[in-house]
């Protein structure tokens, strides 16, 4: 795999800043999740970047469902894209605003958050888009969406092992070691297996 990590894997405490080690425990946790997340860059089925106008389709057809507030959204959309597709807030706060604009969706502050909601003009756009799949569904219909799981599988495995090495003891520190290389090589054996 291009981009992936050493054979060895991160064997030994050198891997988290010990001995024979450069740099803190932090750098080299921070160089092992860029690998990890380069690694996943060039996934097969092409780019998880989705179209600004399927932002648009997704939130109205979020908001048929419920009212909803700006991360909500973000966050129901990488759910149901099983984690493939995460709209920034860049991206979905101005659609938003232009949908706002259009007087298809409401605004009600609602502790402290803009929650959003659609209008008699955005439940009309809404029954169109019905008509088609939803935005986040295009991603179980690509080649490689078997795998949208893993990349972030991967990285929680290494933000766990980044906390570790932060705040564990030099034994905490070994014995998750000791679960990484066992994960390595068990991930290896599925491979193995025909």
């Amino acid at each position: 795999m291009n981009g992936s990590f050493p054979t060895g894997g991160f064997s030994g405490a050198a891997g988290f800043g010990g001995p024979g080690g450069s740099g803190g425990p932090a750098s080299m946790i921070f160089e092992a999740m860029d690998q990890l997340r380069k690694s996943f860059e060039q996934r097969p089925g092409g780019s998880s970047r989705m179209a600004r106008g399927d932002v648009r389709v997704a939130v109205i057809t979020l908001l048929t469902e419920e009212p909803m507030h700006g991360y909500q959204i973000i966050n129901e959309i990488a759910e149901r894209s099983g984690g493939a597709w995460k709209p920034s807030a860049g991206s979905v706060y101005p659609t938003l605003q232009l949908l706002s604009d259009e007087g298809l969706i409401t605004a009600e502050e609602q502790n402290g958050r803009k929650t959003y909601s659609l209008t008699g003009a955005g439940r009309e756009e809404a029954e169109i888009a019905a008509e088609k799949p939803a935005p986040w569904e295009a991603f179980s219909s690509r080649d490689g969406a078997h795998i949208t799981a893993l990349p972030k599988a991967g990285m929680d495995l290494a933000g766990a092992a980044a906390q570790v090495a932060r705040t564990g003891s030099p034994e905490q520190v070994q014995e998750a070691v000791t679960v990484l290389e066992e994960a390595r090589r068990r991930l290896y054996a599925i491979l193995a297996q025909d």
